[in-house]
């Protein structure tokens, strides 16, 4: 199933203007690309909102202040993203920014409950949490898709080459 693009290159360079982070790092770009991969393999197999997918891989980390504890960046970000399609830079009807501003806002705090399309969001970020060392939890995720053991295999492997991509340069 093919889906209309959310994110455009102009909305990239703009979340990427404003971002305070390190690009590549933890809770940079690729990142983002990898929870936007995740989102469109769990999302289309539980029938979530595509563009409200793509838009919170984008999005949910945009507004973090730093790489460890962080604990208002989601709110930040659901504020960011009310903030952009104001300005006109996404179009997302009522009921879909209302999914993306619960997904950016609880991303963070472990719920496993809610709607499809943000359960698959809450799932795309947390497959990818090899990229610093913490092999997802099936017990954690919120969908059937997630929690299967050749994707969660994939997942890790992906998330890991990553850290050990940033850990090489460090070195």
């Amino acid at each position: 199933m093919k889906h209309d693009r959310a994110v455009s290159p102009d909305l990239l360079r703009e979340i990427r203007s404003q971002f305070r982070l390190d690009w590549t790092g933890h809770h940079g770009f690729p990142h983002w690309a990898r929870v936007y991969r995740h989102g469109l393999y769990v999302g289309r197999a539980v029938g979530a909102d595509l563009r409200v997918v793509e838009l919170f891989a984008f999005l949910h980390d945009s507004q973090r202040e730093n790489e460890y504890t962080d604990p208002e960046h989601g709110s930040r970000a659901a504020d960011y993203a009310c903030w952009l399609r104001s300005k006109g830079r996404f179009e997302l009807d009522a009921p879909a920014l209302d999914l993306l501003v619960a997904a950016c806002q609880g991303h963070s705090d472990g719920h496993q409950l809610a709607d499809p399309t943000v359960m698959a969001c809450w799932d795309a970020d947390r497959l990818d949490l090899g990229r610093v060392g913490i092999r997802p939890d099936p017990r954690r995720l919120c969908t059937a898709p997630a929690r299967d053991p050749a994707y969660l295999a994939r997942a890790w492997r992906r998330g890991v080459a990553h850290r050990d991509r940033i850990h090489r340069m460090a070195h």
